[in-house]
């Protein structure tokens, strides 16, 4: 089945080709597609036009390349694009030039056709040519000695050698996708390696079984070294970076590419509009043209008055996160006053390394003020978590404040602003950079007005501008850049090594000529480094990154260009995530059974324990009560407390790193502890005919009874028992010798003490 419809796909990659100097050779690449495939080759990013030493042809799905009286100049790789209006793809084919252009003598040719039956020979000897070489030879140029020959062909077995390293690598990467939502998406590479390598998949540096559930996609391998990860359904959480490992026990290898899913309106519509049912709500998505995802699930009502409350002044950060587990991974959508919000210059929407769900409201104004959801939903239900945002102006503040600006690119920009009083100095910023007086930004003050100029307006531009006085008071507005680049990148990103860094853009036309470089080398595409354009949206993937992969990058489309600083951080070890799922029955009596769980898939392997610890209601103290390492519950009863009271609970997590945050029980639990020994009993060293002075108190009132030996006692001439309150008292008149080193036990109901 032709999971990709009609999108342009390789049915037969083209092999390496070797070839005689002065010779022609003919690169092959077998692509099928409806409609009708747009193919061309390149070089070295320029098209090949079918004239002069070039000739293009075409025999039903096969495209050729012919190049005649080869060089060593044309050796190197060229490429084969194919596009029509439903997808592109490409592959890779290389061309190696040997020897020396001299005059063909018809001897020679024989010995030419000698050394393709050796070549031949020496292929199969090698365990054949895995590699996929062809050798083109059409005839040699010169009269070589059978010397000569033998020289060449030791030359030959020594690059046979060369290709059969048994480590891992990949022949055909696997290729970025672009499907519609509810299609299913395949990749697909060649590995070779001896022995066959041991291939797993990852996306965003997860287990596939982490992520998503066995139905949801497959994994296989056939004859030749194929791999393929297929996905069913796509879902809008199924987008992001899918790795390829291949691993013996020479090496490992290691591949990626891009899956955008993008939402089908239409279909959903259509959907709507035949089942009766209109009443669901779609939003609009905010650039290229493109639609957020749609909800077609009844989300549960909130229940503002019963969110939480969180409060910031006005130029400070928000930040939330909603913690949610579920398989299928469920589909985020964060709302402000029941409208989704996207990602932009202010709002930055991502899930972090600890697999919460996370919204970062940059430079806060007061107009964020309202009731933020995250609302999660999957096939099987749909749950949501709020809070709201109180934003608070500063105690001066100023009489005009910054208004948001949009200009186009090489036009210049002027925010004003007037500030209460004409003496107060002011600071400009670009968002958490200070801006400084020069050729690129003016800065005047006039009374109480205060003015920046931005000249030559370019997209790094484009961002939040602050006015900020002394007392801290700020005015914050938004510069838009209109111009050839739609989204920008962002002006720093920080990643660990090991992890993916993912850069997009989106242009004005789809057809725009772009380029990425780093550190101002031009970026090529490779196993570990993704160039994808997709329609408008261009993206960049390091795969894998590395400490020295650190650095700027730049994305350039005409005479515009954004940048972006790349800081690969060395992995470090974190701290454990806090418990999740806490529970507690209180129906037993003076007892409370408490349960947690470990975070599912928690990424750190560190030793780690769980510390239980209890508050009494009043108290600012938290005493630790209980620790485990891999115990998930503990009963805690009345007798663990120290007095009688109302009693809260807290876990968390610890380890060498530090402490995961804290999840509070539920609710408060009434304790009264069992009877304790305030003071114990002591012996007592006496004469013979003395009295001897026991005394013991005990936490509680209770009756007790006293023993001599194993003897009870009670009150009577010899014996004096006395009991007031908590405390008791034996005193045994005239002691005797026969009584030297006998045991004195006091017993009460639960309590026992000897002396």
């Amino acid at each position: 089945m032709d999971i990709l419809g009609g999108a342009p796909r390789v049915l037969g990659y083209p092999r390496p080709v070797v070839a005689q100097c002065g010779t022609d050779a003919t690169l092959r690449c077998q692509i099928g597609g409806d409609p009708r495939l747009d193919v061309i080759w390149e070089r070295k990013n320029v098209q090949i036009l079918s004239e002069g030493r070039h000739k293009l042809t075409e025999e039903g799905k096969t495209y050729m390349l012919t190049i005649t009286g080869v060089t060593q100049q044309d050796a190197g790789q060229y490429i084969c694009k194919a596009r029509n209006s439903v997808g592109e793809t490409y592959a890779a084919a290389s061309l190696k030039v040997e020897g020396e252009p001299l005059v063909q003598k018809e001897e020679v040719m024989q010995s030419g056709v000698n050394w393709e039956k050796q070549a031949k020979n020496a292929n199969e000897e090698a365990g054949g040519y895995l590699n996929g070489y062809s050798t083109v030879v059409n005839g040699v140029n010169e009269k070589e000695t059978n010397e000569k020959w033998k020289n060449t062909m030791n030359e030959k077995l020594e690059e046979v050698d060369l290709t059969t390293n048994d480590k891992p690598r990949f022949l055909i990467k696997p290729l970025s996708l672009r499907v519609d939502r509810g299609e299913d998406a395949a990749f697909s590479c060649k590995i070779w390696g001896t022995p066959l390598p041991q291939v797993t998949w990852e996306k965003d540096g997860k287990k596939l079984n982490d992520i998503f559930e066995s139905s949801h996609f497959s994994v296989s391998n056939q004859d030749g070294g194929w791999f393929q990860l297929k996905l069913y359904r796509t879902r809008t959480p199924d987008k992001g970076v899918y790795t390829c490992k291949a691993v013996n026990c020479h090496g490992e290898a290691l591949a990626g590419a891009v899956l955008l899913v993008e939402p089908v309106p239409e279909r959903e519509e259509s959907k709507m509009s035949s089942n009766g049912n209109n009443s669901s709500q779609r939003s609009p998505k905010h650039r290229g043209g493109r639609l957020s995802l749609s909800r077609l699930t009844e989300e549960p009502p909130v229940n503002a008055t019963k969110a939480k409350k969180f409060a910031v002044t006005e130029g400070k950060h928000a930040k939330f996160r909603c913690f949610v587990t579920g398989k299928p991974k469920p589909e985020i959508i964060w709302k402000k006053d029941g409208i989704p919000l996207e990602p932009g210059r202010r709002h930055l929407i991502f899930e972090d390394r600890e697999g919460y769900y996370t919204l970062k409201v940059l430079y806060c104004k007061v107009q964020d003020t309202g009731l933020y959801v995250c609302a999660a939903s999957n096939a099987l239900g749909n749950t949501l978590s709020a809070v709201h945002l109180s934003v608070k102006g500063p105690t001066v503040r100023f009489r005009r404040p910054l208004k948001d600006l949009e200009v186009r690119e090489r036009d210049v920009a002027v925010l004003e602003c007037e500030v209460p009083d004409e003496t107060i100095p002011a600071a400009w910023y670009l968002e958490d950079q200070r801006l400084m007086p020069s050729s690129k930004y003016g800065m005047d003050q006039k009374g109480t007005k205060r003015r920046l100029t931005i000249r030559d307006v370019g997209t790094d531009d484009d961002g939040v501008y602050l006015c900020e006085m002394p007392d801290g008071g700020k005015s914050i507005a938004e510069l838009s850049v209109k111009g050839t680049i739609v989204r920008k990148l962002p002006r720093k990103l920080e990643v660990l090594e090991g992890e993916n860094a993912v850069f997009c853009v989106e242009v004005e036309n789809d057809d725009m000529e772009v380029h990425w470089f780093k550190d101002g080398l031009k970026l090529h595409e490779t196993h570990q480094t993704i160039l994808k354009s997709f329609g408008k949206t261009q993206i960049l993937v390091f795969v894998n990154v590395a400490y020295h992969d650190s650095g700027v990058v730049t994305f350039v489309a005409g005479r515009s260009k954004t940048s972006s600083r790349l800081k690969v951080k060395a992995t470090r070890h974190c701290p454990p995530i806090c418990p999740v799922d806490v529970k507690m029955d209180v129906e037993r009596p003076n007892s409370a059974l408490l349960s947690w769980e470990r975070v599912p898939n928690s990424p750190t392997t560190t030793r780690s324990i769980f510390v239980l610890e209890r508050q009494e209601v009043g108290s600012q103290e938290w005493l630790k009560c209980f620790t485990s390492e891999t115990a998930t519950s503990a009963e805690i009863t009345g007798d663990s407390v120290p007095c009688e009271g109302n009693y809260r609970f807290r876990v968390s997590c610890v380890n060498k790193y530090g402490r995961s945050g804290h999840v509070e029980f539920p609710k408060v639990v009434h304790l009264v502890p069992g009877p304790k020994i305030l003071c114990k009993l002591q012996g007592c060293d006496v004469v013979e005919g003395e009295d001897a002075h026991f005394f013991i108190e005990l936490s509680v009132p209770m009756v007790g009874t006293w023993f001599l030996n194993s003897l009870q006692l009670k009150h009577d001439g010899r014996y004096s028992i006395k009991h007031n309150q908590t405390k008791h008292s034996l005193v045994i008149c005239e002691t005797q010798t026969a009584e030297d080193t006998a045991e004195i036990t006091f017993i009460a109901n639960g309590v026992r003490d000897s002396a």
